[in-house]
This record gives C-alpha cells, sequence and structure tokens, in this order.
C-alpha cells in the first residue's frame, strides 16, 4: 500500500466529514489543516481537491453507477468518499498522474480498513481511466436539464429552475461557473491604510494585488483583487487592515451609497463584512444601528466592527420582525438571508445542502422582513433589497410586490448598468457570476 500523501487525506477526510456526517466543508477543511503542519502550497493543493471532489460529487457518483452492475447498490460511504476523490483527480484535475490518483485512492480504502472492497474500487478507477475518452465525450452533452445536472454537478431541481427562469445557455453557464475557483477579493479599511498604501505593503513576490474592475458598482475604490497565496492577506485580515470581500458583495453598500452624518439601519447584519463598509462610508458623525437575530452573529459584527476601529454603531441582537426599532432612517439595507445559489463556487457543499422548499421558507421570511424595514424608512430615503442568490421568487417577484404594499418608488439601477440588469425587471440588478466573475448578487433600491 502506497502511503497517502497530506492533502489527500485532508481532502479524504473533508469528503467523509461533509458526507457521513453532516458537516460544513469549509468547516471540517479549517479543523483538517489546523491538525496538520501544511505549508502553503500543499494546503492549497488540499483545498483544491477537498473542495472540487465535494462539488463534483454528482457526476463523479454518476460515474460510480454507471459502472455498478447492481444498479440499486452503493458503496460503503469509506469507499465512496475515496471513489469520489478518485474519479475527481482522473477527470477534472490537470495536474494530478492518472496511476497517482488510482493508486492514492486504493490505497485510502485499504487505509480505512475497507481492503475487501480495494479490487473493486481498483477495477472501477481503472474502468474510468480506460474510457475516460468517451466518460468526458458524455459529459460534454448538457442539452437538457437532467444531462446539464450530471455534467456539471447540480442537483436536478436547481438544473430546472434556471432552465425555465433564465433559459439554456445562461443555465448551463451558471453551473458550469458554480464549478471554478471563487473570487479573492479584499476591501481596504481606509480608516487605517489608504489603497495605495495596502498594495506597497502587501504585494510581493507570492502575492498581486490590483484595483477591482467592472462598471458600477462592481469596482468601488477601496476594493482589490488578489491573486496568489493569501496568508499575508490573513494576516493583514486579523489587523483589521482589510477585510476578505467579494465585489458582489461589496456592490450591494455601493448601491445603498450611505453618507456621512446619515442614520443609517443595517438590518440582518451578520456576519457584519457588509456592517464595517457602512461605517467606513458614513464615519464617526453617522449614526449606525445594526440588527442581527442570531446571538453568534451578533457578537461577530460586534468583533468586526471593533476589529477595523470603528466604535460608532450600535449593534442589537433582535428579530427585526418583532423588535420596535425607531423610524425615520435615511437609509435602510435589508441583505436578507436567502437560498444562496449565487455562492455556490464559494461554499462547496451549499448546492447539496438546498432545496425547493428551502426558496419558500426564505421567501416568506424575506417578505417579514422587507415588510418591518419599509415601516422605518423615512420620507424619501432609501431602501436596498439584496440577496446572494438567483431565484425569480426571492428576488424580482420580491422586490416587486414590497413596492406594490408600500407605495414605495423603485429606482432604476438597471439604467444606469444595463449590462448588469435583472432579466426579468431591468430596474434591478442580478450579478451573474458566469458573466461578472463574483457572488451573483441580486440588489433592488427603493425611495420611500
Amino acid at each position: 500500500m502506497s502511503r497517502v500523501t497530506p492533502e489527500r487525506e485532508v481532502a479524504y477526510a473533508v469528503l467523509r466529514r461533509t458526507f457521513e456526517r453532516d458537516e460544513h466543508t469549509e468547516a471540517a477543511f479549517r479543523e483538517e489543516i489546523a491538525s496538520r503542519d501544511l505549508d502553503g502550497r500543499v494546503r492549497a493543493q488540499a483545498q483544491r481537491l477537498a473542495y472540487g471532489a465535494v462539488q463534483r460529487r454528482g457526476t463523479t457518483d454518476w460515474v460510480v453507477a454507471s459502472f455498478m452492475k447492481q444498479k440499486a447498490r452503493r458503496p460503503d460511504p469509506a469507499v465512496a468518499a475515496a471513489l469520489r476523490l478518485g474519479i475527481f483527480e482522473l477527470l477534472f484535475s490537470d495536474g494530478t498522474a492518472d496511476h497517482a490518483a488510482v493508486d492514492q485512492a486504493v490505497s485510502l480504502v485499504r487505509q480505512a480498513g475497507a481492503d475487501h472492497a480495494a479490487g473493486f474500487a481498483n477495477a472501477l478507477l481503472r474502468r474510468t481511466l480506460r474510457e475516460k475518452e468517451q466518460l468526458v465525450e458524455k459529459l460534454a452533452d448538457d442539452s437538457t436539464p437532467e444531462k446539464a445536472a450530471i455534467a456539471h454537478s447540480c442537483p436536478q431541481w436547481l438544473a430546472q429552475l434556471w432552465w425555465e427562469e433564465l433559459g439554456p445557455e445562461r443555465a448551463r453557464a451558471l453551473m458550469a461557473a458554480a464549478n471554478q475557483p471563487s473570487e479573492r477579493a479584499v476591501r481596504v479599511n481606509t480608516a487605517r491604510i489608504t489603497v495605495e498604501e495596502a498594495i506597497e505593503r502587501f504585494s510581493g513576490p507570492d502575492l498581486e494585488l490590483a484595483p477591482a474592475e467592472g462598471p458600477w458598482p462592481l469596482a468601488p475604490a477601496e476594493l482589490l483583487i488578489a491573486r496568489g497565496s493569501l496568508a499575508t492577506i490573513e494576516a493583514a485580515a486579523e489587523q483589521g487592515l482589510v477585510v476578505s470581500q467579494s465585489r458582489g458583495s461589496a456592490a450591494v453598500v455601493e448601491v445603498l451609497d450611505p453618507l456621512p452624518e446619515e442614520r443609517i439601519l443595517d438590518l440582518c447584519a451578520g456576519p457584519g463584512i457588509k456592517t464595517g463598509q457602512i461605517a467606513a462610508r458614513v464615519g464617526r458623525m453617522g449614526n449606525m444601528v445594526s440588527i442581527e437575530p442570531v446571538e453568534s452573529r451578533a457578537e461577530d459584527v460586534a468583533i468586526q466592527l471593533e476589529r477595523l476601529g470603528f466604535h460608532h454603531g450600535l449593534v442589537v441582537e433582535a428579530d427585526a420582525r418583532e423588535s420596535e426599532i425607531l423610524s425615520g432612517f435615511d437609509r435602510i439595507l435589508v441583505d436578507a438571508p436567502c437560498s444562496d445559489l449565487g455562492a455556490l463556487s464559494s461554499r462547496p457543499d451549499a448546492r447539496w445542502r438546498k432545496n425547493p422548499a428551502l426558496i419558500e421558507r426564505v421567501a416568506e421570511l424575506q417578505g417579514e422582513i422587507l415588510d418591518r424595514a419599509a415601516d422605518f424608512v423615512g420620507e424619501g430615503g432609501s431602501l436596498v433589497y439584496s440577496t446572494c442568490t438567483i431565484s425569480k421568487r426571492e428576488n424580482s417577484d420580491q422586490a416587486l410586490a414590497l413596492a406594490e404594499r408600500h407605495g414605495l418608488t423603485i429606482e432604476d439601477l438597471g439604467g444606469r448598468s444595463p449590462g448588469l440588469a435583472d432579466p426579468h425587471d431591468s430596474r434591478f440588478l442580478q450579478l451573474m457570476p458566469d458573466r461578472e466573475r463574483t457572488t451573483g448578487f441580486f440588489i433592488a433600491r427603493f425611495t420611500a
């Protein structure tokens, strides 16, 4: 039995924790890495294998099922995890020698104490290798929602939803984008360091920082795109000098456009990424209230503001639907709980945790929060509604219903950035991960 490499041990452990113990992939990965002394390159490879194998579970399981003689049977969990990793490497990992992928996967089966299944795993992986070209050819056919779901490792219901709401071309592009590495961007905390200083201080042989590009509102001046090792950035974030934040997320506050000395209400504030961005905009003269119903997330907001050096914001642990909150705010942000379908590339296991019933549940919650938010905005004030999802039920349907119920005026954001306009109502924005290469945020803005 060959010695299993550290990066594959990590990936294998993360796969098992994700699908056998129902742990979140990112949390499992952090814990596995923390228990080992791995350098940056090995850690990066471990993350690529772990996240990729979790994302591609749908496709790799289809390969296994295609080769199983007894279609109703499924490999034991320990064997299934090794096969998922091995097949992922054979079909989707360019930097791995085929024989190494097979050998390492079989070694993982033996290491897990499943010697009885080693021959089966070896035979299935070698067949995958022999028929690799035919498999790749079959997976290239994503002409129907069913085939696209297999090809891009996406739940069938989601492939069907996007197919119907956005059309086949966009649906296929979104599913493909969900398997690509997520954007790596940082927002400079200009209260402590200038953008120019950040670029000069943190750029080096292993890290390149450059200003974000794109149409309004995707390129605020304080946002930088990071390429290379993020170890330096992680250390800077601990010091409150920068914050990891996608262009899509930052665009929400760019649309809100909070001004110094205004009264700002940030509903659903946790974990505080956008809250810190708002605090930087309004300055110490501003009056900012952040509401978060979950205790741990409310603590995250307070810690984030403290780390960034902002002490002028009030963080309240409360349910916006039930609490009495002061009214007459100049600007309100409702970054609502949602199905997160626009953030699948950055959350490897998210696609396997979603279902149509979730969309209905969060849509009901969104409506209740928005109704309360409309009561808090002052005359002539602005309300911004955002989600990080791509779902008509949660986005344009929700925004239109809010405007009708409360007599709010819909601002024409799409007129300012036509290329980012929502496909269902061009007055709203819908960022697309395949097109903008960032988180798929929906953004609507209203005037009271």
